[in-house]
């Protein structure tokens, strides 16, 4: 004959008996918390590639139909309003638009472009043309020769500091681990993954 239950016997019962389960659930919710967080990081990776996606393709659109363009500033001679290292946006425009206190880009035959700010516009010989005296806004002097221009690159708006991370995007092996990671990404965020407890076997 078997002795009586007692009250501490049935509760060590009780424990030993939901002590596995217990376990089993707490390492299911832990897993369940990193899944949860992993999805949450692949969202927002992928979140952030779509939204750097559709500035390029807008980009491709304003510089095709506005002729919005970006240039970048390699020195500092309009510092501080746009120092080294900052990528402005520029519209084309026809030189007639423009008045002193512009900023402006200036295409030069055999050189580099140049931006500075407008100080003085004069009729050229043309009702298109216009002739530019101009002055970056850290020098003390207006350049050394004016522009004959029919058209030019009016700045928009600038970003400061953001240049070098243009050209580190422009470069090949940079561009290419980029495509890679965000093609490995896109089949891992969207490959079919079996049901838990799933058997594979028809009925």
């Amino acid at each position: 004959m078997s002795a009586p239950a007692t009250r501490r016997g049935l509760r060590e019962q009780g424990a030993e008996r939901f002590a596995v389960p217990d376990a089993a659930g707490s390492e299911a919710r832990r897993r369940g918390a990193m899944s949860r967080a992993g999805r949450l990081v692949v969202d927002v990776l992928l979140w952030a590639a779509a939204i750097a996606g559709t500035i390029c393709m807008v980009l491709v659109v304003l510089a095709l139909t506005a002729q919005i363009t970006l240039i970048m500033f390699r020195t500092g001679s309009m510092s501080p309003t746009i120092p080294a290292g900052s990528v402005a946006v520029v519209q084309q425009v026809p030189a007639s638009e423009i008045a002193v206190g512009d900023v402006v880009t200036v295409d030069r035959p055999g050189d580099l472009p140049v931006t500075h700010r407008v100080t003085s516009v004069a009729p050229g010989e043309s009702g298109e043309q216009r002739v530019l005296t101009m002055r970056g806004d850290a020098n003390a002097a207006d350049d050394p020769y004016s522009y004959t221009v029919e058209s030019v690159r009016v700045v928009l708006f600038s970003v400061p500091g953001i240049a070098t991370v243009i050209v580190a995007l422009g470069d090949p092996v940079v561009l290419g681990g980029l495509t890679i990671a965000a093609t490995a990404l896109v089949v891992w965020a969207f490959w079919p993954r079996r049901a838990r407890g799933a058997t594979g076997v028809d009925s």
